[in-house]
């Protein structure tokens, strides 16, 4: 099982690019406030505005990887990264009623990029790295946002809202010159199936039905997850905490996912990959839980770490984890489906969420922790599963990988 060192070097360099992407991708976090202030707009116009981007996201994670198995996911990347990039310079340039049509196409191709990027890892990484792989890109993209966060805060207060926007759109189309330079432009970034592999996505799914409960687990999962950035800050505030406690639970997830994740990853890479992902579901939905005996400092400080450990254990794994059991001709749109159950609550979590703490507040946390343990339950037992046949044969010539002990990628086998 290899460590760190065995990534390729165009990988670091992609990882390198993201980072800096992360860093100046920081127009989502105010978009709100700069709709309803530089825009004028009403709060309920901004909240329907804002959902249409998001739905808008979710497409672009769940279809970009499809692109990349049709055209090459190099050239998938770049295409939408200088979509992303052009759309968001232009989108305080044109009237509100644009609006409408524009943010969900930039979301789109946002959206895109990153399954493009997951997509490039998994092609070009060696099975036995591939976890070490996907947490580094996680972790630059994490220490990118960290930095960029408080950055855009800067320009906006310093400047305007419409900096931002500039700053976020010019630094996407620098990441797709980078990219484009450090990328090789042939290689391992498309596959067409062998004599006997299957096309058909669906028909792939149902030869592992482990990842299929995997990605249903996912999305539910998810939702719950992001109620950290809709209920739970107004948890915090119905009890009584100012704006600011918020931003110091956030410090702690931030800083726990740098400080641990890579090492973590490291740590666990011989353990099986499901059993890794259904723990830190549950450690979530635990985490979540202790919501219900109150809401002191202590009590959501304990939240956030437990939510946070249970991040590290079951982002990497899970991303791996489709990767490993993906065909080669298929790796693309495996990884859109990750990609986009994994950002499903950014439009599901907060309406449902929000109407069910308006209707019965003390339901949330206990269905949330109910969510998530069973999600991981169903994690853990689909690690017991086994690949079926297609069309009466098993193996790399049905499109269903034969997994190693070295790659890692079944459970029971020292993943």
């Amino acid at each position: 099982m290899g460590t760190f060192k065995d990534i390729p070097r165009a990988v670091w360099m992609l990882v390198l690019g993201i980072f800096f992407n992360s860093v100046v991708a920081f127009t989502f976090l105010y978009l709100f406030v700069y709709l309803t202030d530089e825009r004028g707009m009403s709060v309920p116009q901004a909240g329907v505005l804002t959902g249409i981007g998001g739905v808008g996201l979710v497409a672009g994670n769940f279809t970009g990887g499809w692109f990349g198995d049709r055209f090459g996911h190099r050239r998938a990347l770049l295409c939408a990264a200088v979509l992303s990039g052009v759309t968001l310079v232009l989108l305080p340039l044109i009237p509100i009623a644009a609006l409408y049509a524009l943010l969900p196409l930039c979301n789109y191709a946002q959206g895109a990029v990153r399954a493009c990027n997951g997509a490039l890892v998994a092609v070009t990484v060696p099975d036995a790295v591939r976890r070490q792989g996907f947490a580094l890109m996680r972790s630059a993209s994490n220490a990118g946002f960290t930095v960029g966060a408080p950055l855009g805060a800067l320009l906006a207060t310093q400047f305007s809202y419409t900096v931002i926007f500039v700053a976020d759109g010019v630094g996407t189309l620098l990441f797709a010159v980078y990219a484009a330079r450090v990328l090789p432009a042939r290689g391992r970034e498309r596959a067409k199936p062998g004599p006997g592999e299957q096309r058909g996505l669906w028909r792939e799914l149902r030869a592992r039905p482990a990842v299929a409960v995997l990605l249903v687990a996912s999305f539910f999962a998810d939702i719950v997850y992001r109620q950290l950035f809709s209920t739970y800050p107004v948890f915090l505030t119905d009890h009584g905490h100012a704006t600011q406690v918020y931003g110091w639970m956030f410090s702690i997830n931030g800083g726990l996912i740098l400080l641990l994740e890579l090492p973590v990853t490291a740590a666990l890479r011989k353990r099986p990959p499901l059993a890794i992902v259904g723990a830190g579901l549950m450690l979530v939905g635990l985490g979540y839980g202790l919501l219900m005996f109150g809401a002191g400092l202590a009590l959501a400080a304990a939240t956030m770490l437990l939510i946070t450990l249970g991040e590290i254990l079951y982002k990497t794994p899970a991303n791996a984890y489709v990767a490993d059991q993906a065909p080669a001709h298929a790796q693309g749109r495996f990884q859109s489906l990750y990609a986009g159950v994994s950002v499903s609550g950014v439009v599901l979590a907060p309406p449902l969420g929000g109407a069910l703490y308006e209707a019965a507040p003390g339901v949330l946390w206990p269905l949330c922790t109910v969510v998530a343990v069973l999600a991981g339950c169903a994690v853990v037992g689909a690690g017991r599963m086994r690949p079926r046949s297609l069309a009466g044969r098993t193996g790399v010539g049905a499109g269903v990988p034969v997994p190693s002990r070295s790659a890692g990628t079944r459970e029971g086998t020292g993943a």
